[in-house]
């Protein structure tokens, strides 16, 4: 309307309010003079507190980054317990924010379902879409929730963790046979007690190793996510 050169001082008070009240303001112009404006806001989904709440409880940051005016943003940050707020960010800088996010030294993973988060989605260490979003924020992302719950993320989360400990304890159980095995093998212990490592047995300890790494890998097909109160 600025641009347009149409003065809106007359509805500022009624604008000011629907803001404070988190309401995005659309404002109706008809022949160059402004003659009304609407407030409309996005019903916040019941798993979106719990969601945010069980990332936070994770030991994790949650950025808000909206293109929605600051008090429409602060608001919704509000009900759902987001401290830190990035508003009014237009398209083209959201994948801007996120670089400056890592720049931080911050790993980022960006949520997002639309068409403007695909750059931001495609620039974040982790990009997850939601399922019911657009074709391209999924084409652009890293991780598709197929559902619009949000509570998908902290699963995927608690998944990866789970993945991690994992993949180090395989690393643990790979290499303790080789630590122990190769120097008793070379003779380390044979001047002092005249052992040495039976070919037979150094293979059935190379066998139970990989049995070992396997089985425990195959412990996270009974993944279960943790409830987080």
């Amino acid at each position: 309307m600025e641009e347009l050169g149409i003065n809106t001082q007359s509805l500022q008070q009624h604008k000011d309010r629907l803001e404070y009240l988190g309401k995005t303001v659309i404002w109706i112009a008809i022949d160059g003079k402004i003659q009304g404006l609407m407030g409309i806001s996005d019903a916040l989904k019941p798993s979106s507190l719990g969601a945010v709440r069980a990332l936070q409880k994770l030991g994790l940051e949650v950025v808000m980054l909206t293109g929605d005016n600051r008090f429409t943003a602060e608001t919704i940050a509000r009900e759902v317990g987001i401290k830190r707020v990035l508003a009014e960010v237009r398209p083209d800088q959201k994948a801007a924010t996120v670089q400056k996010l890592q720049s931080e030294g911050k790993i980022v993973a960006m949520v997002g379902d639309g068409i403007n988060d695909a750059p931001a989605l495609a620039q974040a260490d982790v990009g997850i879409a939601i399922g019911t979003g657009t074709d391209v924020a999924i084409a652009a992302s890293d991780i598709t929730l197929i559902s619009g719950d949000l509570q998908g993320i902290v699963t995927a989360i608690q998944l990866s963790r789970a993945t991690i400990r994992n993949i180090r304890q395989n690393l643990f159980f790979a290499f303790i046979y080789n630590v122990a095995g190769i120097p008793i093998a070379a003779g380390i212990l044979f001047p002092i007690f005249g052992w040495l490592l039976n070919p037979i047995i150094a293979g059935a300890a190379m066998a139970f190793s990989s049995v070992s790494v396997v089985t425990n890998a195959l412990r996270l097909r009974n993944f279960q996510p943790k409830a987080i109160a």
